[in-house]
């Protein structure tokens, strides 16, 4: 009887009853908000479900020694971490998001490239926030390129220099992604006239599939010869867009922005929510990560509509720019741009600014890889 009882008591330690504390607990109703979110609200529901599974999965407690975990080295979980911890998985969705994005709208306005330049100041923003709150150099770095709004590039620069803050880093970049509709649109409110909001943007002018062409090679070599550092996310990126473009490489182009990202979006997002265990996650780190993301992306989207407005004191009446296209300039494609559209609309029902906004949306995506180049070449 006593061989029973003791079979059964070691066989209840080695379940999660057994080891659950209130922190895993915590977590777990947070993945389940986030699943939550992204079914019932359509928050980026391709990013949001992953993650929320995979904290789920991650805050399952379980004895040390079982090689199941993915802190535990030559787990399975451990092996797909990898790839978030070495850095190759974001460059893989550069490469997908660069052969699914058009730039036509940048190419023909050139001059809105600057509203997402001016976005990313958001980004340097956070990090003297941060320098002030305590966290080191490295660590202010990583932080602050979530104002960027830009799951893969924050992954890529904090897998850099500061992996211990990767979890915190990934989630809150990926959460104020899915939140860009509710944070941006009050401070787009609250920045514009009813006037400025109903402004009409000339159409874009027609881009030859030439200029489509010769446009990545040249925006590689700008960018990257400015900021070399920045080349492995610069170089899929462009990569990606030349393989649409070019009209001779449809089939690696469909790969690429089909069934490769998809695949390299399912491991980042599961590996990234179970690298949040509570014992990792839940401490005042992460509060402080989750309140500097915040004020990075307010940062972010105050600058570019600002920018807009400062940019309309030099242009003549009939081409000025509409500021509601300046929360564009932050990364999230295409989601920041369908904001422009969904607000202007709602004060000018057929005025269309969803064409114009992908101009510095684009252009935030690369202004955001740029931004991490060179955080990574002074930090790194």
């Amino acid at each position: 009887m006593d061989t029973i009882i003791e079979s059964l008591e070691q066989f209840f330690s080695y379940t999660a009853f057994a080891n659950m504390t209130l922190g895993h607990i915590i977590m777990i109703l947070i993945g389940i908000t986030f699943i939550y979110m992204a079914i019932k609200k359509e928050w980026e529901p391709l990013l949001l479900i992953p993650i929320g599974f995979g904290i789920i999965i991650g805050n399952i407690p379980l004895p040390a020694g079982m090689q199941i975990g993915i802190y535990e080295e030559g787990s399975v979980l451990n092996i797909l971490y990898q790839g978030v911890l070495k850095g190759w998985y974001p460059p893989l969705i550069f490469l997908g998001i660069g052969a699914m994005t058009d730039f036509s709208s940048l190419i023909s306005q050139p001059k809105l490239m600057l509203i997402g330049a001016a976005a990313q100041i958001g980004i340097f923003g956070a990090y003297i926030i941060a320098l002030h709150m305590g966290f080191t150099p490295v660590e202010a770095g990583a932080i602050g390129i979530i104002g960027g709004a830009d799951g893969p590039t924050a992954i890529f620069l904090s897998s850099r220099l500061a992996p211990h803050l990767m979890g915190a880093i990934a989630v809150s970049a990926y959460s104020y992604m899915a939140l860009v509709p509710v944070i941006q649109r009050p401070i787009m409110l609250l920045l514009t006239t009813r006037k400025e909001r109903t402004i009409r943007m000339a159409p874009p002018r027609p881009v030859s599939q030439k200029e489509k062409i010769i446009f990545p090679i040249v925006g590689l070599l700008l960018t990257a010869f400015i900021v070399p550092s920045g080349l492995p996310l610069l170089g899929m990126l462009f990569f990606g867009n030349l393989l649409k473009e070019s009209g001779v490489t449809r089939r690696l182009a469909e790969t690429a922005r089909g069934p490769m990202i998809d695949v390299v979006t399912i491991l980042i997002g599961l590996t990234v929510g179970c690298s949040t265990q509570a014992n990792v996650f839940l401490t005042s780190a992460s509060i402080k990560i989750f309140a500097l993301g915040l004020v990075s992306f307010i940062i972010a989207t105050f600058c570019g509509v600002l920018f807009v407005k400062f940019m309309n004191l030099f242009l003549k009446e009939g081409r000025k720019i509409n500021p509601l296209i300046g929360n564009a300039g932050v990364s999230a494609v295409p989601d920041s741009a369908r904001v422009s559209e969904v607000v202007g609309r709602e004060f000018d029902k057929s005025n269309h600014l969803l064409m114009h906004a992908m101009a510095p949306n684009v252009a935030g995506v690369i202004g955001s890889a740029v931004a991490a180049g060179i955080l990574l070449a002074f930090l790194g």
